[in-house]
């Protein structure tokens, strides 16, 4: 049996493996911005996690509809538990990331960072765990990775 195949790549490499890193680095961002107004009372980290907070949820749109377009079209990878952890977690990580955002925008970014910095840790937490199934489905059931190699043994 072949490998389960990314339907979104170009030349090969799976596109919501190259949007991921982005989502991870914002949402963390946002969370190390917000410990730092937290320790300072700077009202920059706090401008800034808003700011990290939103990159990440555009982010996490983008490589949830390449990662659901995965999902859906290739069964292979639907029968696999840890896929269906990863998409729950992150489905979670961004209804909680889209939460934050709103109540950050009502209550503004100074008083958004210092209530809601719990949603900012939640999300890290829950990336941890979603990372975790994302990597057993790419290490353990070989998920979107490539059968040939491109340089044979000499």
């Amino acid at each position: 049996m072949s490998n389960p195949r990314s339907t979104l790549q170009i030349a090969g490499h799976p596109i919501h493996v190259m949007i991921v890193p982005f989502v991870i680095a914002f949402y963390v961002g946002a969370f190390v911005t917000d410990l730092a107004y937290a320790g300072t009372g700077d009202p920059f980290w706090a401008r800034g996690a808003i700011w990290l907070l939103a990159a990440g949820v555009v982010m996490s749109v983008l490589a949830a509809l390449a990662g659901i377009t995965d999902f859906l079209a290739e069964p292979q990878i639907r029968s696999l538990s840890a896929s269906w952890w990863h998409f729950g977690g992150n489905a979670l990580v961004a209804v909680i990331s889209i939460a934050d955002l709103y109540l950050r925008y009502v209550a503004g970014y100074q008083s958004g960072s210092e209530q809601y910095l719990w949603m900012s840790g939640l999300v890290v937490a829950l990336l941890i765990f979603t990372g975790w199934k994302g990597w057993e489905m790419v290490y353990k059931d070989h998920v979107g990775v490539s059968e040939t190699t491109l340089h044979p043994a000499e």
